[in-house]
């Protein structure tokens, strides 16, 4: 999920995380960070089926922890637009005994979670009508790894570094041809 820059954000303010635990508002941000689009309220509203009036309440959610700021005009100033200063962002998980930062963690957790979860649900609900190139391309696997510490962290990585290229906002401009959006639902962890 978000160092800070341009690429990746690491979270491990409370409030930032409870800003974040909220379906409309990861929405808002999978939107920026999938697309690197501006976009304003009202767009935003129709891809988080709220009204304006509550989507910006949202929206300044988020600019008050950082996480969107205002973007440049797109024409007669009239219309505030948004947009994301960061690509990604990464949970810090405490290792402390922090109860709020903690409830804060898992509050941020189970609505990024449900969310996934939603879309794979969805995906296999409606995969038999998927066309047969597509149903193949698709893969929903487990594997148990033997590694260290390092070799996980590195084997995370690569999977980074293989997903980079092929982000929504890295071909937005110039997409192959067939091509549709596709969701990487990656996690990586110690199961003892």
């Amino acid at each position: 999920m978000a160092d800070v820059g341009p690429e990746r954000r690491r979270i491990s303010d409370p409030k930032m995380m409870r800003a974040l635990a909220h379906p409309a508002r990861l929405a808002i941000l999978e939107h920026l960070n999938s697309t690197g689009e501006a976009t304003t309220a009202t767009e935003f509203a129709e891809i988080v089926g709220l009204s304006p009036s509550a989507t910006s309440y949202h929206l300044r959610e988020l600019a008050k922890v950082g996480m969107i700021e205002e973007a440049p005009s797109r024409g007669d100033g009239r219309e505030r637009v948004w947009q994301s200063p960061v690509h990604s962002f990464q949970l810090d998980l405490d290792q402390g005994d922090d109860p709020e930062r903690r409830a804060a963690e898992d509050a941020l957790m189970a609505v990024y979670l449900e969310r996934d979860q939603a879309r794979l649900r969805a995906y296999l609900a409606r995969s038999r009508d998927e066309p047969r190139e597509w149903s193949d391309a698709a893969g929903l696997t487990t594997s148990t790894i033997y590694v260290t510490a390092d070799e996980l962290k590195a084997f995370f990585e690569q999977v980074h570094q293989l997903i980079e290229p092929l982000k929504q906002r890295n071909r937005r401009d110039a997409p192959p041809e067939g091509a549709r959006t596709a969701r990487v639902h990656f996690a990586v962890f110690p199961d003892d």
